[in-house]
């Protein structure tokens, strides 16, 4: 078969990688257009997966606008007899519908649970116990189309959005070989995504999450708050204030225990601990950042910074 491959961030170039490492001709390579980043802005950044396209060989196509006639004239001369995505943007019908076998996409859930862009995510947030990735045929509704393919993996209870991320990938490029050979085989059946079943109502939906909503409400239990922070890290990443400044929190510790403390107090035990106070406990921070410094271990930030006139409590927040 010749394939079109669409994929920009790290966590599409294993996808990538197996394909060509198992022989599939890989006709061409979608990605997103080079940007200016870094220092000063000055640097041009290459996505990861045309970092590995390049290095590998392989023809690279980065147009501005899907729907360009140009472009999808480009396409059009690929001949490719299937597409596969993972991790790129939403794609027009003309581009998806182009191949004779279609488009298959690697989505991060055991949909029809968690359709949306931060699937990894809202698992955590919700705190479920596991996910997994689904390769489905693209149609006009989003997250939508028939399942071809799907691979459980489980949520550890101190599991970051990172971690899943990390193990996912690579799951998910196993899954996307072993779609792609039965696709090869033609032996396969697939299930409209109407007959399965959501995990519960909360879990139909994984928008994309915005840093202004990212603010963590003291008053929600401690498991909920510690599911959140973990959810959102490293990235998008939960945040509250200290002193009028934002601090995000990367990494923390839950306790749940009763105590007088006003949820979202801050308590400082002998500059080697800080906690924020619950309803039902504390969030005992690890790792954090104070707007304008670099990320560091809690030990390291109470070694540089005075609760001013709090020796043992901090300002409410």
């Amino acid at each position: 078969m010749r394939i079109v491959f669409m994929g920009t961030p790290g966590f599409a170039v294993p996808s990538l990688k197996i394909l060509v490492e198992n022989g599939y001709e890989v006709v061409g390579v979608i990605t997103a257009t080079d940007k200016y980043g870094g220092r000063g802005g000055k640097k041009l950044i290459e996505s990861e997966v045309k970092k590995y396209a390049k290095a590998a060989g392989l023809h690279i196509l980065q147009p501005k606008n899907l729907k360009s006639p140009e472009f999808i004239k480009e396409l059009a001369t690929l001949k490719a007899d299937l597409q596969v995505v993972v991790a790129f943007r939403m794609l027009p019908v003309v581009v998806w519908d182009m191949p004779p076998i279609g488009t298959i996409n690697l989505h991060g859930s055991m949909l029809p649970n968690y359709r949306g862009a931060a699937p990894i995510n809202w698992a955590i947030i919700r705190g479920e116990k596991s996910t997994g990735v689904t390769t489905f045929f693209l149609k006009h509704e989003i997250d939508t189309g028939d399942v071809l393919m799907q691979k459980s993996l489980p949520i550890h209870k101190d599991d970051t959005a990172g971690d899943v991320h990390d193990r996912m990938m690579h799951i998910g490029a196993e899954v996307v070989l072993d779609s792609v050979r039965t696709i090869e085989r033609g032996n396969y059946e697939l299930i409209p995504q109407e007959k399965m079943t959501l995990n519960h109502p909360l879990s139909a939906k994984a928008p994309k999450l915005f840093s202004e909503n990212l603010g963590i409400d003291f008053q929600k239990s401690t498991d909920e708050i510690f599911d959140f922070i973990r959810g959102l890290s490293p990235f998008p990443t939960a945040w509250t204030t200290l002193d009028g400044m934002k601090m995000k929190i990367f990494k923390a510790e839950k306790i749940i225990e009763s105590h007088d403390v006003t949820p979202g107090e801050f308590v400082v035990e002998n500059k080697k601990s800080l906690k924020i106070a619950t309803n039902d406990g504390f969030i005992r921070i690890l790792e954090l950042q104070i707007e304008g410094k670099r990320r560091m271990s809690i030990k390291d930030f109470l070694n540089g910074y005075q609760f001013e006139g709090h020796s043992q409590r901090g300002k409410n927040i």
